[in-house]
């Protein structure tokens, strides 16, 4: 079911969201070389708990997952498209980061991730993170009243396919709002004008997922969660929670 929120649920999930931009941009700041994955897992963990919030990631295990998620971060590195877990690892110049994080606020959910180059970067990686970012503001574009939820998908699809990158079709973005996951499931690759109609008080996690080598197949770590690209090419994971609303889409996870 789809629950639709009120303008007074909308402002909360906005605070829930602002925790969660809040903690990435600390995150952002702190990633440089030779800083360790755990390390910035502690970064978020520690806004979080500063804002009053509970972390949405840590102990939670979706039907896919073997064991419950250990940390409050997905931090995933260079060929990891989604779903990383927060190691030793120390950052290293020229790196690709992807960083996800969740977090409750009084009963609500806020969702969002970006991807950050360590350094300059090589200009196809550059080129990879923009496309991203691109895709997903054309996600947020085709989120109001009245559009579809092939609409969404389509857009995403546009920027990434014309790029000549992959698509993990299995996973994409989501409903949000007392539960991080909700319906609808939000592909990232779909047919305009068709799905699910857009109304006024939805909430969607939009989240454009690419993988630089074009091959739209994937493989899962051992440990069950981390997602490599096959051809060890590099991948790119950006999203944002956003409200439908009649005065176009609200972005609830800004900093």
């Amino acid at each position: 079911m789809v629950e639709i929120k009120t303008p007074a649920e909308l402002d909360a999930m906005r605070e829930a969201g602002r925790v969660v931009g809040r903690a990435l941009q600390a995150v952002r700041e702190a990633i440089r070389p030779g800083v360790r994955l755990v390390e910035l897992d502690e970064i978020a963990a520690t806004v979080i708990r500063e804002s009053g919030a509970k972390p949405a990631f840590l102990h939670y295990q979706p039907g896919f997952a073997p064991t419950p998620f250990p940390a409050v971060i997905c931090a995933s590195v260079n060929d990891v498209i989604v779903h990383g877990i927060p190691d030793d690892y120390r950052v290293r110049q020229g790196d690709v980061v992807s960083i996800d994080c969740g977090a409750y606020l009084n009963g609500w959910a806020g969702d969002s991730a970006f991807t950050v180059i360590v350094g300059p970067g090589d200009p196809a990686d550059q080129r990879l993170v923009a496309t991203a970012e691109k895709a997903l503001e054309a996600a947020i574009a085709a989120a109001v009243p009245g559009n579809r939820l092939g609409d969404i998908g389509a857009a995403i699809s546009a920027v990434g396919r014309a790029a000549g990158y992959g698509i993990p079709r299995d996973f994409g973005g989501h409903g949000i709002g007392r539960h991080m996951h909700e319906d609808p499931h939000v592909a990232n690759e779909g047919r305009p004008g068709r799905g699910l109609v857009l109304k006024a008080g939805m909430t969607l996690a939009l989240e454009p997922m690419f993988m630089a080598g074009g091959k739209d197949r994937y493989r899962t770590a051992r440990d069950g969660w981390a997602l490599h690209t096959v051809d060890g090419s590099r991948a790119v994971h950006v999203e944002h929670s956003v409200a439908i609303t009649d005065d176009g889409p609200r972005v609830l996870t800004l900093p």
